[in-house]
């Protein structure tokens, strides 16, 4: 099925009003810098509310997620990245936030296709995990379904501003500057690959880690410049960290909600290598019903 011109050129529209490089590169600072300040705001009023040593432990339970409220703070504090895509939009290209999205309709209706077929693929590899592995258990239900509402919306918050700068705002600016695929499908992914950059935390199986994140963005871009929205990788990018985070983890961060703990880390290479693969393969038929799924469009 070959790309839709229509689709993706009225995507892309937006950002052609002002596509020139000196903006790019002025709206990643902007964006770049409301983020960051975003973050010192939440610093700092973690120093005014307690101690410095209490304030410091704090915070570095919110960098590793590791208990239900830290969990949900860090996903929260995704606000500013979101913020900053949206000041990008709208202080240097002089463009409507709304326009990062794509049409609302799709957003919508992409956004729950693809979670439902994410969530549909990942069910057999969650009864597998049951079958053949030794899983631990991990937070007690009760506190689970009590975290859940607001671990969902973080969710959402969270992969929607990472939607909102790698297959939103760099996607249709890069787009809009260059006709090459390896400047606005490529390079963005590679980018989104390399923000999980966590040697401290994964150890040997860094890079392959790293290598089969870009390849999810890469697909997350596919699938955005086809259906003409970022709706679709939006949907597939929560359920994916539904499963990562609220479902199974490897114990090294992020697992403050996590009902399950597989039994093995991240950084243990060996052990991991046979399930990025299956991964990826996984992504692969995702990808491909989804492609099916905005035939036509």
């Amino acid at each position: 099925m070959q790309l839709s011109p229509l689709v993706f050129d009225r995507f892309v529209a937006p950002a052609r009003l002002r596509p020139q490089l000196w903006r790019l590169v002025l709206g990643v600072v902007v964006l770049l810098a409301v983020y960051f300040g975003w973050m010192a705001l939440i610093g700092l009023a973690f120093w005014a509310i307690v101690d410095d040593t209490a304030a410091d432990r704090a915070l570095g339970s919110v960098g590793l997620g590791s208990t239900p409220v830290a969990l949900v703070a860090l996903l929260f504090t995704f606000i500013g990245m979101a913020l900053g895509a949206f000041a990008a939009a709208r202080w240097v290209h002089l463009r409507p936030v709304a326009t990062l999205f794509g049409p609302r309709a799709f957003v919508i209706r992409d956004f729950a296709t693809g979670l439902v077929i994410f969530a549909i693929l990942g069910l057999p590899g969650l009864l597998w995990s049951f079958s053949m592995l030794d899983i631990t258990p991990g937070i007690p239900v009760t506190i689970w379904l009590a975290f859940l509402p607001l671990a969902v919306i973080g969710l959402v918050i969270q992969t929607g501003a990472e939607e909102l700068v790698f297959r939103g705002y760099l996607q249709q600016q890069l787009a809009a500057r260059f006709a090459s695929r390896w400047a606005w499908m490529v390079l963005p992914s590679v980018l989104f690959g390399m923000v999980h950059y966590a040697p401290d935390q994964l150890g040997a199986s860094l890079w392959p880690i790293l290598f089969v994140t870009g390849f999810f963005g890469l697909i997350m871009a596919d699938l955005t410049a086809r259906s003409g929205s970022i709706g679709m990788a939006w949907g597939l990018h929560f359920a994916n960290n539904f499963f990562a985070i609220m479902i199974f983890t490897t114990g090294e961060a992020l697992d403050g909600l996590a009902l399950f703990r597989l039994p093995f880390s991240a950084s243990d290479t060996d052990l991991i290598l046979p399930y990025l693969g299956l991964d990826m393969l996984g992504l692969i038929l995702v990808w491909l019903i989804c492609r099916w799924k905005l035939r036509g469009r």
